[in-house]
């Protein structure tokens, strides 16, 4: 799975805030207020064709501009970071009890409640 930089983030938090397709310039309009300074077209096009490269967004070239969408939920791609976390691991064990440690009780309760709903 892909891991990103700061501003491959910051261009799928806006694809995936946005929830459909978007162009480099809708994205250079949200980071243009988001950012001290913000990137240039040419800098979010090449940004997203990297993006695309990685397998994290989809391009629909045949409109004008070139449309952009996330392949995957946020979510998704979260959970597949953590997967491939865990599957490095030489202790599986070890990372979950680490993990768990860390979140709250109400994390902790809906851990134990999606757990409960598999099997």
């Amino acid at each position: 799975m892909a891991t990103l930089g700061e501003l491959e983030r910051a261009v799928m938090d806006v694809v995936w805030d946005h929830g459909g397709s978007v162009t480099a310039y809708e994205v250079k309009e949200v980071l243009d207020g988001a950012r001290e300074r913000p990137p240039a077209v040419t800098t979010l096009l090449t940004v997203l064709s990297r993006l695309a490269r990685k397998g994290l967004v989809d391009s629909d070239r045949s409109a004008r501009p070139h449309r952009y969408c996330a392949v995957a939920s946020r979510e998704e791609y979260i959970a597949e970071l953590m997967h491939e976390a865990l599957g490095d691991s030489r202790d599986r064990h070890a990372v979950l009890a680490r993990f768990v440690g860390g979140v709250s009780k109400d994390e902790a309760a809906a851990l134990r409640a999606l757990l409960k709903g598999r099997g």
